[in-house]
This record gives C-alpha cells, sequence and structure tokens, in this order.
C-alpha cells in the first residue's frame, strides 16, 4: 500500500476527555486531518521539542533518542499503520546501517520520536477515508502547541487575564529567573506562558 505523508498541525486541549489531547496531523499538500487523542505527558513531550525547550533533565524521548545514538540507531520513519476500535497503531522504522527493524509503538510515542529524530510520518489512505475529517482552518490552533497551555485547567478569562497581568508587573530578568525555576521543576505549561511573554517583549 502506498504511503501518506503527514504534517503536524495542531496540538491542543481535549475538549471531550479531561485531562487529554487532541494531536491533530494533516495530510500533506491535502486537507484531511487526523485528530488523535493523547495523554498530558505525551503531549508535554511533543510540545516541548516542538517549541525547543530544554528541560533540565531529559525527559524520556531525550532518553531514548540518546540511547539510540549512542549505538548508532536512528529512527528513520514513524507508520501509523492500522485503526482498530477507535485506537491508532503506529511502529517505529529503525535502522542500524545494516538493516532496518519494526519497532511497535503507541502513536503519541511515536510521534514524540518522529520530532526528535526529525523523520517523516506516514499514514495509510484506508485510515485517513475512516477516520480524517475535514477541518475549516480557523478551528485549529494558529501554532502547533497553541493549545497547551490549557492543560493547566485554567479556562475562565479572568484567570488568564489576571495571570498576564502579573506577568506584565515582572521585568524581564524576574521572567528569566521564574522561567528557569519552571524547567527545574517540570511545570511546563507555565514555563510555556512564561516564554511566551519574553517573546512578546522581544518583538516590540
Amino acid at each position: 500500500m502506498e504511503k501518506v505523508p503527514l504534517d503536524i498541525v495542531g496540538l491542543s486541549y481535549s475538549q471531550t476527555q479531561t485531562g487529554a489531547y487532541a494531536l491533530v496531523l494533516g495530510e500533506a499538500g491535502g486537507k484531511r486531518r487526523l485528530p488523535i487523542i493523547i495523554g498530558a505527558f505525551e503531549a508535554q513531550a511533543i510540545a516541548m521539542e516542538l517549541e525547543k525547550m530544554q528541560p533540565s533533565r531529559p525527559l524520556t524521548h531525550d532518553l531514548f533518542k540518546s540511547f539510540a545514538e549512542t549505538f548508532n540507531i536512528t529512527v528513520s520513519e514513524v507508520v501509523i499503520y492500522n485503526l482498530v476500535e477507535g485506537i491508532f497503531y503506529a511502529k517505529l522504522v529503525c535502522s542500524d546501517g545494516a538493516q532496518n527493524y519494526e519497532i511497535d509503538a503507541r502513536t503519541s510515542d511515536a510521534i514524540a520520536l518522529a520530532i526528535r529524530f526529525a523523520c517523516p510520518i506516514y499514514t495509510f489512505e484506508f485510515i485517513l477515508s475512516s477516520a480524517g475529517i475535514i477541518l475549516e482552518d480557523e478551528t485549529l490552533p494558529s501554532s502547533g502547541v497553541e493549545g497547551i497551555d490549557a492543560g493547566a485547567e485554567e479556562t475562565e478569562d479572568t484567570t488568564k487575564e489576571n495571570e498576564n497581568s502579573e506577568y506584565h508587573k515582572k521585568s524581564s530578568e524576574e521572567l528569566k529567573s521564574l522561567l528557569s525555576s519552571a524547567l527545574e521543576e517540570e511545570h511546563y505549561e507555565l514555563a510555556a506562558k512564561i516564554r511566551d511573554e519574553l517573546n512578546k517583549r522581544k518583538q516590540s
């Protein structure tokens, strides 16, 4: 079967499952989208790498990459190869330079590793035909990890406004110190908010 390349379109807090996130993959050069519900840990792992944020200590997927590279193993591609009762099945196609190997993996873990190894993500037409949907552009997050901030369960506008106001009052040096502390304590959603405030100041 011919493989269909996919791109990561968005990552946002799930509106249907508490504590879960929706990872949206898009058909490269097409309009179909493949939404996959993943856990908070995997969402953080994907968001951290997409945003190029360095944790104080390696996350599990970072450890896997370092381990593989130590023994000259690379992940050449990730394939979402099946869909059974709403569950997506994926595999890592790996190589040691002499032989290729296929390793079964949860789709969320496979995507987190695909980003770290900068390898392509594929699926098959029958999966896109059965589970793919067409979303209007405006329903998607404006960037790959825009929705990740919702993971802190702060959904009320007033709460967000209060937080933003608090960050506005702090100096850039104070924010950098808070960012460092958040990363050390692995509070990644908080780190993302502080980082966004620092980025806004750089652009102004």
